[in-house]
């Protein structure tokens, strides 16, 4: 049972990471439940402390990842039409060979939806569109960090603990 525990906090860990930059994949969620299924892992001392730190820090991001962008977007006067298209441009930009697709998509995606909820001013819509990207951008860049963060801490533990498994 422990291995497959050992398995499944890798898996949670690294899912957690990809989640991080992914739109609809709840990242930090599946990196905490990736250290939670170590601290079931007999030999593996993980701390209460820990896992509550963790966890009010999972809520937190994941509350202020989707308060961020749309901070970034009112700020420079867009709409919910920019945080739609800078979400659905990330997954189409992910989707597409172009190499900066992921960077390119969420500014293009926010830039199209503002201009479908105000057609007829494109500087809006552009500045807007900057405000939805940025937002963006700091939330992902918040999220990547904790998620590195938290894949060390369940490294450091699996590491830790290595003669345990050998």
């Amino acid at each position: 049972m422990e291995y497959f525990l050992l398995i499944l906090s890798l898996v949670l860990l690294i899912v957690g990471l990809i989640g991080s930059v992914l739109p609809g994949l709840p990242g930090l969620p599946f990196s905490w439940f990736g250290i939670l299924a170590l601290y079931f892992v007999d030999g593996v001392v993980v701390s209460g402390y820990l896992l509550w730190a963790t966890a009010i820090v999972t809520i937190a991001i994941t509350i202020l990842d989707y308060v961020i962008p749309s901070m970034g977007t009112k700020k420079l006067g867009g709409t919910k039409y920019g945080v739609w298209g800078t979400n659905i441009g990330l997954v189409v930009g992910l989707l597409t060979p172009i190499p900066f697709g992921f960077i390119l998509g969420p500014f293009l995606g926010a830039f199209i939806g503002e201009l479908i909820y105000q057609s007829s001013d494109i500087e809006r819509a552009f500045k807007a569109a900057v405000g939805s990207f940025l937002g963006f951008l700091a939330s992902t860049v918040m999220k990547v960090i904790v998620g590195f963060i938290f894949f060390g801490i369940g490294l450091y533990l699996i590491i830790k603990n290595y003669a345990i498994w050998f």
